[in-house]
């Protein structure tokens, strides 16, 4: 047995609720319930919509990181490859194959260095930023950290 309640709506609402419970099918009872559970519904998807919001805010914060931590490293790659063009002389036809090798050597170190780093979880920022800071506190993301007792 379905438990009773007992209601008090106003004339237009109640005028609403005899006409559609009019219909052949239609009870009060049934409309009434119809949307107090679609009420509750959007009620309960309020309260995800919310604790989303919160992480999508989150997201959005490391994704604004990520962007301006991307546009200083082209920014410097830019200035680094201008003025190591502006800076390097041509060299000499009998001396290129010479730089080559060397050139060939020096990048395959260059290649071994940042594997093994990244193996290892290290990273040049991260490094950076910890000899800069006053207590060389950096977390995971980079960012500078309080040092606790």
């Amino acid at each position: 047995m379905k438990p009773r309640h007992h209601l008090y709506l106003d004339d237009a609402l109640t005028e609403q609720l005899e006409a559609l419970a009019a219909k052949p099918g239609a009870s009060k009872s049934a409309i009434v319930a119809d949307a107090l559970r679609a009420w509750l519904a959007r009620r309960g998807a309020k309260e995800l919509e919310d604790l989303l919001q919160v992480r999508l805010d989150r997201l959005s914060r490391q994704l604004g990181r990520i962007e301006r931590d991307q546009q200083v490293l082209l920014e410097s790659l830019a200035l680094f490859v201008r003025y190591q063009l502006t800076v390097t002389a041509p060299l000499p036809e009998s001396e290129q194959e010479a730089a080559r090798a060397v050139g060939q050597e020096r990048f395959e170190s260059f290649v071994n260095q940042v594997g093994r780093r990244l193996a290892q979880g290290r990273s040049v920022s991260r490094d950076v930023l910890a000899r800069i800071t006053p207590d060389g506190v950096v977390d995971a993301d980079g960012q500078h950290q309080e040092a606790s007792e």
